[in-house]
């Protein structure tokens, strides 16, 4: 049992916010509230009717006050909640957003405290400011990377991004991957019907891509049926592009936790990912734990996950209408990737990334 340690948990979003990021966050938090002092610094974006200070679970949590501009939390109250922490914290920052790196860099300087960094997903440009965010990451956010006392990523195909793309001492680079709850631990399941039961899990943002799979059920031969559980900016978009396709047995649950999340998984014959790239894909663990062959893109985040356990496609709506028939007409197929999905998910667990991250802990910090 390694010594009790004050750790913050320093990300720009929490839940209730909705994201990857956010229950990574969350679950490590949880973890290592057992046998530490935890707390999670954040914004109030996305969660204004929460309290500013709370404890849950042994997990204090603290929302500085925010605005969201082009999709990135601001709060002038960051860096003097961090300087009011003590000198003794552990400082684990999670960094996918522009500003909220830069303050914990500056706030390390200024008293000269080490700190972690959590690169969960290297985004692209987009929006009217967007033309900037080459030109941060060159110049800013490649400064804060190479300030920081370790480097956590989830693939080895990041560490080499990380290594190559922001001059990172590879020494200094470390892979942890994300977990998976114990609750969406299920048997794999015959199929329960004729009609393939697919199911999409995650955010409604271009990112996912979820349109790339709802232009591709018009050429679907065999008889299928999508669930959609989650929110965000584009959901209007999405059911307006179901509506006016005309794509016949599609339904938006929005946000689930809980039971009726694990209902949903319980209940699908195949999970479905048509993501532009991703980090380590959550949902795509929890689907892999819930016993479901899993059929995705074949981008960076999910191929070095999926590859020989689920099913990559290239990212035209054709193809993955191919490999959606397969499934469908191929029941020993299903079943096979079904098994190597549950024998994959068990070397993904909450607590034994927490005991990885507390080994880089060890490692790097006096």
């Amino acid at each position: 049992m390694t010594a009790r340690r004050r750790i913050v948990q320093i990300t720009p979003y929490y839940p209730p916010h909705l994201g990857g990021m956010e229950a990574v966050v969350q679950h490590l938090a949880l973890q290592q509230a057992r046998h530490h002092d935890v707390t999670v610094l954040t914004t109030t974006v996305g969660a204004r009717d929460s309290p500013r200070r709370e404890l849950v679970h042994n997990v204090a949590t603290i929302r500085t006050t925010a605005l969201d501009v082009a999709h990135t939390p601001v709060s002038a109250s960051v860096v003097p909640a961090l300087l009011r922490t003590p000198k003794t914290s552990v400082w684990h920052l999670h960094a996918a957003h522009a500003v909220l790196p830069e303050q914990v860099a500056l706030a390390a300087a200024v008293r000269r405290q080490p700190f972690l960094l959590h690169f969960h997903l290297d985004v692209d440009q987009s929006g009217k400011l967007g033309w900037l965010l080459p030109h941060y990451k060159q110049h800013v956010f490649g400064r804060v990377l190479r300030a920081a006392a370790g480097v956590l990523v989830l693939t080895e195909t990041q560490r080499d991004f990380v290594r190559t793309a922001y001059r990172v001492d590879p020494a200094r680079i470390f892979a942890v991957p994300n977990g998976v709850a114990a609750e969406f631990f299920l048997p794999p399941r015959a199929r329960r019907e004729a009609v393939l039961r697919l199911l999409f899990v995650g955010r409604l943002s271009p990112q996912k891509n979820l349109a790339r799979l709802l232009h591709a059920l018009p050429r679907v031969r065999q008889p299928v049926v999508l669930d959609v559980v989650g929110d965000g900016e584009q959901r209007q978009q999405l059911e307006e592009t179901a509506r006016q396709h005309g794509i016949p047995g599609v339904r938006f649950h929005g946000r689930l936790h809980g039971a009726p999340l694990m209902h949903r998984y319980e209940q699908a014959d195949l999970f479905v990912l048509p993501s532009d790239r991703e980090g380590m894909s959550l949902a795509a663990l929890e689907a892999m734990a819930a016993g479901l062959p899993v059929l995705a893109t074949d981008v960076p985040g999910n191929t070095e996950l999926l590859r020989g356990i689920g099913a990559l496609t290239p990212t035209d709506p054709a193809a993955l209408a191919a490999a959606i028939d397969e499934f469908a007409a191929d029941e020993d197929l299903r079943q096979r990737t079904a098994a190597a999905s549950a024998a994959a998910a068990r070397e993904f667990t909450w607590a034994a990334v927490a005991r990885r991250v507390e080994d880089v802990y060890a490692e790097v910090l006096p």
